[in-house]
């Protein structure tokens, strides 16, 4: 593409670069410039005007982004929608509540190819709302060289992907310690959270802090996914939540995480459903290390304990008030 000021005479044909205020009215920027439009600017006392001109095998901008924007979205992908394409951007949305799937790689990639060729993203996981923008496709200039939009999309080749939720009901368990903790706080906090995702929750359940107690309530569990909410801190591996899992037949995949708030999580199965052991800060509803591993195992993205080892980069998050220890302190 050619940019820069050319004669009236040489510009029918080509991109109007910025917008030019007329006698009568305004011609605005990105316009393809006719006979008419440039006897309007002769009249003004134009002489020259700054265009942008393709050249052979250039795309233009909405056609470039439209076609990036179907590259990346796989076509087998229905949990996104993308939009048409106007000014050189094209922009992606989720049709419902899930996860943003996101191939960093693939996006580093394909923004490395050409500097006019962009793609932004939401973070990788994201929890999405229907309607929600996953990604926006930009084509900065007016057109883009064919041959580096096609190294692009080959690049960015289905870096995008969404998950939605893989089950649709679950289950909160919470134990008593005897010290007059009000379970509805933490119920309606996990309730909340489960219905950005269309997946509700059953009535609350609480049991004595026992390991046999809690073994017993998640044995007799029918729901989709476990979840634990202790009165007490679960401190160990093998603490009380961690053995009643045990000890109803299921497994601890992992304990602990590096964020915070949400170190003290432990997650597992039981009869191929996912188990949460919960910290106490997912009684707030601010943003918890759990919310992470609750949204991803809900959706049916699996969570190693590799992944969870990745989280502790930006896994430093709003305090919480009530804490047993203030960072400040």
């Amino acid at each position: 593409m050619k940019f820069g000021p050319v004669p009236l005479a040489e510009a029918e044909g080509a991109i109007l670069a910025h917008s030019v205020s007329l006698n009568r009215g305004k011609l605005k920027k990105g316009v393809t410039l006719g006979p008419e439009d440039l006897h309007r600017l002769a009249e003004t006392g134009h002489d020259d005007v700054v265009v942008a001109r393709l050249e052979d095998g250039d795309v233009t901008e909405d056609d470039a982004a439209g076609r990036l924007a179907r590259a990346i979205v796989p076509e087998r992908e229905t949990g996104l929608r993308i939009g048409k394409a106007a000014t050189g951007r094209a922009n992606i949305f989720a049709k419902g509540p899930g996860l943003a799937g996101i191939d960093a790689a693939k996006i580093h990639a394909l923004n490395a190819t050409h500097p006019m060729i962009t793609v932004a993203t939401v973070p990788p996981w994201q929890r999405m709302d229907a309607r929600g923008m996953v990604a926006t496709v930009k084509i900065i200039s007016y057109a883009v060289p064919g041959t580096a939009l096609e190294e692009a999309a080959r690049h960015g080749a289905g870096a995008l992907s969404f998950h939605a939720p893989a089950l649709n009901h679950a289950e909160l368990i919470q134990t008593d310690v005897g010290s007059g903790l009000n379970p509805a706080k933490g119920h309606k906090a996990i309730e909340d959270r489960l219905t950005r995702l269309g997946v509700t929750l059953a009535d609350p359940h609480v049991v004595p802090h026992e390991i046999d107690a809690l073994a017993d309530a998640l044995s007799a569990s029918e729901a989709g996914a476990i979840l634990i909410l202790t009165g007490s801190a679960t401190s160990d591996s093998r603490d009380t939540a961690p053995e009643a899992l045990r000890r109803a037949g299921g497994e601890v995949a992992h304990f602990g995480m590096p964020v915070d708030p949400g170190n003290l999580l432990f997650f597992g199965t039981l009869g191929g459903r996912p188990v949460i052991g919960l910290p106490g800060c997912a009684r707030s509803p601010a943003l918890n290390g759990a919310d992470w591993v609750m949204e991803r195992l809900i959706c049916g993205v699996p969570v190693s304990p590799e992944d969870i080892a990745g989280m502790g980069v930006g896994g430093l998050l709003k305090e919480v008030a009530a804490r047993g220890r203030a960072r400040d302190a």
